[in-house]
């Protein structure tokens, strides 16, 4: 393995939304790389495909991770059972597309409980195991929604505008003990929650395109992201090669953003 890898091979890293989408590829990522996986998702199903492909290398923790308490307990499990955690990714998200003014009070609530609370719980239970060891990396897998409003995406863009910034006020924090706290920000990508949002066959070419009715510029790339494309973002966060950058936003989304 490359020395440039040398933060991922044999480490303990622990996944959130490990089940499916980003978070999977995450996974197969840092398995692939060298780590122990800790993959944390609701789906007990897609931990168990996710684990028996890994041979042995993922072991699946069925949490919610807007419950602190079950957060805490997973990161106490996962450090007893499987050493110290050097990686945290905090991949889990959820979206309830709709106007601001349709937005009920549950999906607000749910949106931020597992988008904002649930990064926080995660982030803080790590953060308080490694700044004690001086060592480790955290990454959030944020959006480019976060930095453009969008029409009838309000709860989830300001949901991971939140985040954001979490993530990188807590990198201010623990600088000085050698823990490093980065974000990705993913634009369009083929997973399952992007594949809510279609209704027809010619979905993927509107959302390359653009849409100026709802004010949205397309894709300058000309594609739609595959999972693998922000996973291999974020296994450059979590690398040596990375060892001098903290508290930044990696926008993976083939300029969609305009890098507004």
């Amino acid at each position: 393995m490359p020395a440039r890898d040398a933060q991922v091979v044999g480490s303990v890293a622990l996944v959130t939304g490990a089940a499916s989408g980003i978070g999977a590829a995450v996974v197969d990522g840092l398995v692939r790389t060298g780590a122990t996986v800790a993959a944390v998702d609701i789906s007990a199903e897609g931990l168990t495909e996710l684990a028996q492909r890994s041979r042995g290398r993922v072991v699946p923790f069925v949490a919610d991770v807007s419950d602190a308490a079950a957060v805490a307990g997973v990161v106490d499990r996962v450090e007893r059972d499987m050493g110290p955690v050097d990686i945290g990714v905090s991949a889990a998200g959820i979206l309830r597309p709709g106007s601001l003014t349709d937005t009920t009070d549950a999906d607000w609530a749910a949106t931020f409980a597992v988008n904002t609370d649930g990064v926080f719980f995660v982030l803080r239970a790590l953060a308080r195991r490694m700044v004690p060891r001086g060592r480790g990396c955290l990454v959030t897998v944020a959006s480019n929604a976060a930095g453009v409003p969008r029409t009838n995406m309000g709860a989830y863009a300001a949901s991971k505008a939140a985040t954001t910034m979490l993530t990188r006020c807590l990198g201010l924090e623990v600088a000085a003990h050698g823990v490093r706290c980065n974000v990705v920000s993913p634009g369009s990508t083929d997973t399952p929650m992007q594949r809510q949002l279609w209704t027809g066959e010619d979905d993927r070419a509107r959302v390359i395109a653009g849409t100026p009715e709802e004010f949205r510029v397309g894709v300058p790339l000309g594609r739609i992201a595959d999972p693998e494309d922000i996973a291999d973002a974020v296994l450059f966060l979590v690398s040596d090669r990375a060892r001098h950058i903290t508290m930044q936003n990696l926008f993976v989304d083939g300029g969609a953003t305009l890098r507004a």
